[in-house]
């Protein structure tokens, strides 16, 4: 019975052990990823060229200004033209003669009758 225990932990230890240790394989291959992929900014492009204390906007900042404008545009037109109706209650459904059958087969099982005494 105790073989059977310590067995039992064994495995139990080998299995969250490679578990952990998958997650950390991948915790580690993000990292290296991460660092091998990020974009790198030469020194010369983080000081400003010139002395003066107003700063230029950067052409990412203005391309983003301008996807930002262009989705309100794009936005504010499309709801101008929708077309969109309020949804109506869907009519009320026929009984087929299957689902008839077997809701009469049921009433019938439990002792209800078509009838009121």
């Amino acid at each position: 019975m105790t073989t059977n225990l310590l067995l039992s932990l064994q495995i139990t230890a080998l299995g969250m052990g490679l578990v952990f240790g998958a997650i950390l394989l991948l915790w580690l291959m993000m990292v290296v990823l991460t660092a091998v992929t990020a974009d790198k900014e030469s020194p010369a492009e983080e000081t400003p060229a010139s002395d003066s204390p107003e700063v230029a906007p950067t052409p990412q900042a203005d391309s983003k200004l301008q996807v930002a404008l262009l989705a309100v545009a794009m936005a504010l037109a499309e709801q101008s033209n929708s077309s969109a109706n309020p949804l109506t209650e869907p009519p009320t459904t026929i009984v087929s003669a299957w689902q008839l059958g077997m809701r009469t087969r049921q009433m019938s099982e439990k002792g209800h009758s078509g009838r009121h005494r």
